[in-house]
Parts: structure tokens; C-alpha cells; sequence
């Protein structure tokens, strides 16, 4: 902390380690902690690597007048974490021309012997906040190959799509959904959802723009809006088989800002399905400006079933005809 930022070119720990715990919103199924949690843990765990190098979001902010944003999150979830599991994640980071790429592991203890639960890359930008200030100002050496006036693409842009593609939607849960697509809003004839609703201040930070968290919820909440309209919704599967949803692979990369009170187009389209044991998806989002919609997100995310077992355990199962007919159309 004394050093001067100027003559900081290295970051004093290219590895860090962080103990968490899974918060308690995210045990949604019995105790365990779903796919968007396990993703904060990640991201929880990338702050602490900036913190652990006396560079924490805070002073980021305040002092060098940057914002920090999380513009990809790649996951992969090899063994499911538990409420009150104690995880120990490992991040060794770099920074280069795309921001610090961050590559975290999470080992969780298993019967006495430490597992790979979640591994994951991370990417993050350094974003200047001239709505505040002059912009990065004082930002430390080590990190300046981050810093970007705005948030940057880390993967190829879709284009714009006329905004008259969105037609008409009916009301379901929060905003408009249809499960009537636009060709120029998918890239196949595979079922697909359209959703649209205004960007709520909750998933913003930075004082105006959509964080990775808002994204995660997104991806979380249209994989439901798309199960109801495809007549297999989460509750009505547990209610008659006792089958949930779980996730072993997702990711979503930004592709440019999204902001407070904008209108949040978000398509979601079934992509391929594993012999009717896995299906994949991808997620587009976008904000409407003028006559067009504009990209600011995609990912994909990959879903299989479990049929619970009792309190503590699950075990996969097949697709029955409910679910391939809901995924292949």
C-alpha cells in the first residue's frame, strides 16, 4: 500500500487462495446450490484476488477511477456444492490486451478427501468512470493493460437486429415472453423463447450498468420461462417425477454495456441435445436503442436431469418423451 501505483508493473501475488461458503439464497433444491451461486463464489473469489493485491473493487473505484466488470464467466461444475460446504478456490490470473483472465478451481472436501468441484476462467475489464471524475486516474501498472473506456467484446459481436423482429408477447411471469421467434433472432429451427423487460436498478452497478450478476440471473430465470411455455415446467416435474434441472457447463461473455431502465430483449434457443441425456442452449440479450436491438450478451448453458433420491442425494436420469419433445420440438 505504500509503494506508488506508478512503480507497481507486477502484481505482488499471481496466485491467490480463498476459502468461501455458498450463500443460503442459492440452495433452491433440498441443500443444493444451484449453478448461479456457484458462480458467485467464482466471482467472489476474482475480487479477492484484486483485494489480496491491495487493489479491492472499492479503491479501484474511488482512488484510480475505474469500475471493475466481469466481462466472461466460463464454468464447469464437476461435483455439486452443499450449503455450508467450505470451498477453497485457487485463482491464478494474468492481464492482457482482453483484461485479467483469471483461472479459479474450487476444491471442496468429500468424505475426507478434497475434490475438483468448479473450474473456471474469468475475465475482467477495467472500466473508466468518467460519469464520476476525469476517468482512470492512478490506476496501478499491473493493471493498466485492463483498463478500457468501455466495456470491451472478448468474442465475436452479433449484429444489430431491426427491433421490429421482437412481435408480439404475452405476459408471463415479469415482462413478455413468446415462443413465436423471429428468424433473425436464432440461428435454427429448434425451440426457442423470446423475452422482454425493463432492466430493474437491483441488477446494476457502478450506479448505471447491468452487471455479470444481472446476466446470471437472466440465463437463470428464461431457462424457466422457457420450460413453462414448452409445457415441462421445473414445478410441474417435481411435482409428478420428482426431477430437477442441473447444470454442469455454463458461460456468458459481454459483448457491450447494457443500462438502468433500457428494455432487455433476451432470446433463448435450444442449440443440440446429448442422446437425451443433456441439452445445450444459447442466450442472447439485447437493449433496444432506437429502431434496433442492440447485443450486449450471449452464452450458452447445458442442462441434464436428476431425480431426487432423498435429502442428500440425486442421480441422473434419460430424457422421458415430455422432455425430448420440450427440447427438439
Amino acid at each position: 500500500m505504500n509503494t506508488p501505483a506508478t512503480t507497481l508493473e507486477a502484481p505482488a501475488k499471481v496466485t491467490t487462495e480463498t476459502v468461501l461458503r455458498p450463500r443460503f439464497e442459492g440452495t433452491n433444491i433440498c441443500t443444493w446450490i444451484g449453478f448461479k451461486h456457484v458462480n458467485y463464489l467464482v466471482e467472489e473469489a476474482v475480487l479477492d484476488w484484486l483485494r489480496q493485491n491491495e487493489w479491492p473493487s472499492r479503491r479501484l473505484f474511488e482512488e484510480a477511477g475505474v469500475g471493475v466488470d466481469l466481462v466472461g464467466i466460463k464454468t464447469r461444475i464437476l461435483h455439486a456444492l452443499h450449503i455450508d460446504d467450505e470451498v477453497r478456490l485457487t485463482v491464478k490470473a494474468s492481464v492482457g490486451e482482453n483484461g485479467v483472465v483469471a483461472k479459479v478451481t474450487a476444491m471442496v472436501d468429500r468424505d475426507g478427501h478434497e475434490v475438483k468441484a468448479v473450474t473456471s476462467t474469468v475475465t475482467v475489464q477495467l472500466r473508466e468512470e468518467d460519469r464520476h471524475g476525469d476517468g482512470a486516474s492512478g490506476v496501478p501498472g499491473f493493471l493498466l493493460p485492463a483498463v478500457v473506456p468501455q466495456i470491451t467484446s472478448i468474442v465475436p459481436v452479433p449484429a444489430n437486429v431491426p427491433a421490429d423482429a421482437v412481435g408480439e408477447l404475452k405476459t408471463i411471469g415479469r415482462g413478455g415472453v413468446s415462443s413465436e421467434v423471429d428468424a433473425r433472432l436464432r440461428s435454427g429451427d429448434r425451440p426457442a423463447v423470446v423475452w422482454s423487460w425493463r432492466i430493474p436498478y437491483p441488477y446494476c452497478h457502478h450506479t448505471t450498468r447491468m452487471q455479470m450478476s444481472g446476466f446470471l440471473r437472466q440465463m437463470e430465470e428464461v431457462v424457466d420461462l422457457f420450460l413453462e411455455e414448452r409445457q415441462a415446467s421445473i414445478r410441474t416435474l417435481l411435482d409428478e417425477q420428482n426431477w430437477i434441472p442441473v447444470v454442469p457447463n455454463s458461460n456468458i461473455e459481454l459483448t457491450g454495456e447494457a443500462i438502468m431502465e433500457e428494455q432487455l430483449i433476451t432470446v433463448f434457443e435450444v442449440l443440440h441435445d446429448f442422446k437425451g441425456v443433456t441439452y445445450t442452449s444459447a442466450m442472447t440479450c439485447y437493449v433496444v436503442r432506437g429502431d434496433e436491438l442492440v447485443p450486449v450478451a450471449t452464452g450458452e448453458i447445458t442442462h441434464g436431469y436428476a431425480v431426487i433420491n432423498d435429502r442428500r442425494d440425486w442421480s441422473l436420469v434419460d430424457f422421458d418423451e415430455r422432455l425430448l419433445t420440450a427440447v427438439r420440438g
